[in-house]
C-alpha cells in the first residue's frame, strides 16, 4: 500500500504527550501486527477467541479471568452493568432501566475527570446513578461509610495523573470499606503500565487500555473476580452490544499481554532512566529552562519565559505547528511548564525532539 500519511493527506505526529488516543495512542508492537495479520483473514467463533483471552490474562496478571473490550471506557459502563445485573440475561436486557436493582455508583468527587468526555457518563450510559462523596480535594473513609446503602451497585476508583493526587481514600482502604458492606470495587486504570498492583490491593475488577502501555490495536482489557468478569461479557447482549469488539481487537490484545510478560521490564526501565537523564541534561543547560526527571518515564521543563525568550505555551504552538508535528503535554503550560513522555519513543526520536526543541529555543531568544 502507498505511504497513508501520502495518499490521504495526513499529518506526520511525533506524541511526547502520552499515550493519549487524539493522537493514535501507542505505537503498535510488532507481535500484535503480526498476530492480527495471521487471523483476521479467517471466520472464528468469538466465544472461543474470549476464553483464550481470559486464559492468556489470567496467567499474565496471576488473576481469576480476564476478557478484551472495545475500549477502557466501554470496560466501565460494562463493568458497571455488570455489578448491576451479575448473570441474569433478563436484567442485562431490562438496562438502562435499573428497576429492581442495586443501581448507586460511588466514586470520590477528587476522581470525577475529564478524559474527552466525563468518566461518570460511563456509569450513566448503564443507567447507574452516580454517587459522588467528599469534595473535590478532601475525602474521607467516614463519607464513603456514609454512602455505602443497599443502593450501592458498586464503587469506582480512578486511577490517572488528571485525579487529585493527595487527601483521597487511598486504594487499599477503599476496597476495605466497601467489601465490609458487601460492595465490589472497579479500579479504571486505563493508562497504567502494570496493572497487577491494583489486583494486588483487592480490587474485583480492574480495566486497563490495550492500546496505550500494551502497544495493542483499540481495545480494553477486564481482569479480576471471575464472576464479575462473566457478567461483563454477557453485556453484549444487552448495553455492551454497540461496544462490541471484533475479532481484530481481540487477537492484538492476546498478543501484546503475552508480549508484554515476556518483556524484561528491568531492562526496559533502565533504558527509559537513561533516556531521561540524558534529555534532562541536555535540555537543563538551556537559559531560563529547569528540567528534571517526572516519575519513571517522562522529564518535566519548566520555562521561565523573560529568561528564556519563550513561553511554554509558545514553545509547545511552535512545536505543533512543525512537520513532523511534535506534541507535548501542556496541560499546564499557563504556569510555564511542559511534560516530555519517554517510554514509547525511539531514542532517533528523542534525538529529533531535543533538537527542534533547541531551535526553537535559539531561535526566540535571537529574536527577544
Amino acid at each position: 500500500m502507498s505511504d497513508p500519511f501520502v495518499r490521504y493527506g495526513l499529518r506526520r505526529v511525533i506524541n511526547m504527550s502520552g499515550t493519549e488516543t487524539p493522537y493514535g495512542a501507542s505505537p503498535v508492537r510488532d507481535e500484535v501486527i503480526e498476530a492480527v495479520r495471521s487471523l483476521v483473514p479467517h471466520s472464528v467463533f468469538m466465544t472461543d477467541l474470549q476464553t483464550a483471552a481470559s486464559r492468556t490474562i489470567s496467567s499474565a496478571l496471576d488473576c481469576e479471568a480476564g476478557c478484551v473490550t472495545a475500549c477502557t471506557a466501554a470496560s466501565i459502563a460494562m463493568a458497571i452493568a455488570g455489578s448491576m445485573t451479575g448473570n441474569d440475561l433478563g436484567r442485562i436486557e431490562q438496562l438502562p432501566d435499573t428497576k429492581g436493582m442495586r443501581d448507586e455508583v460511588i466514586i470520590q468527587t477528587g476522581h470525577v475527570v475529564d478524559y474527552g468526555h466525563n468518566v461518570t457518563q460511563n456509569i450513566r450510559v448503564a443507567g447507574a446513578k452516580v454517587i459522588q462523596i467528599g469534595a473535590a480535594t478532601d475525602c474521607k473513609p467516614y463519607q464513603l461509610q456514609h454512602a455505602l446503602t443497599d443502593r450501592t451497585a458498586a464503587a469506582l476508583f480512578v486511577v490517572s495523573h488528571l485525579t487529585v493526587q493527595y487527601r483521597m481514600i487511598d486504594l487499599e482502604q477503599f476496597c476495605t470499606l466497601c467489601h465490609a458492606a458487601g460492595v465490589p470495587v472497579i479500579v479504571d486504570a486505563a493508562s497504567v503500565p502494570d496493572p497487577r498492583p491494583y489486583l494486588k490491593s483487592r480490587a474485583d475488577l480492574v480495566l486497563f487500555s490495550a492500546h496505550k502501555a500494551f502497544s495493542s490495536l483499540t481495545a480494553g482489557f477486564i481482569a479480576g473476580r471471575a464472576d464479575l468478569v462473566e457478567a461483563c461479557g454477557l453485556q453484549q447482549h444487552g448495553i455492551g452490544r454497540p461496544m462490541k469488539v471484533g475479532k481484530e481487537g481481540v487477537i492484538g490484545a492476546i498478543a501484546a499481554i503475552e508480549a508484554w510478560a515476556s518483556d524484561d521490564h528491568k531492562a526496559l526501565q533502565a533504558k527509559i532512566r537513561e533516556r531521561v537523564e540524558r534529555v534532562v541534561d541536555r535540555l537543563g543547560v538551556l537559559r531560563g529552562v529547569k528540567a528534571a526527571p517526572q516519575g519513571r518515564n517522562q522529564v518535566r521543563l519548566e520555562l521561565d519565559a523573560n529568561v528564556a525568550g519563550v513561553s511554554a505555551g509558545e514553545l509547545s504552538t511552535h512545536l505543533r505547528g512543525r512537520d513532523p508535528a511534535i506534541v507535548v503535554w501542556d496541560l499546564h503550560s499557563e504556569a510555564g511548564i511542559l511534560v516530555l513522555t519517554l517510554s514509547k519513543v525511539s531514542d532517533e526520536t528523542v534525538e529529533l525532539v531535543c533538537s527542534r526543541i533547541e531551535q526553537v529555543y535559539h531561535g526566540a531568544t535571537v529574536k527577544a
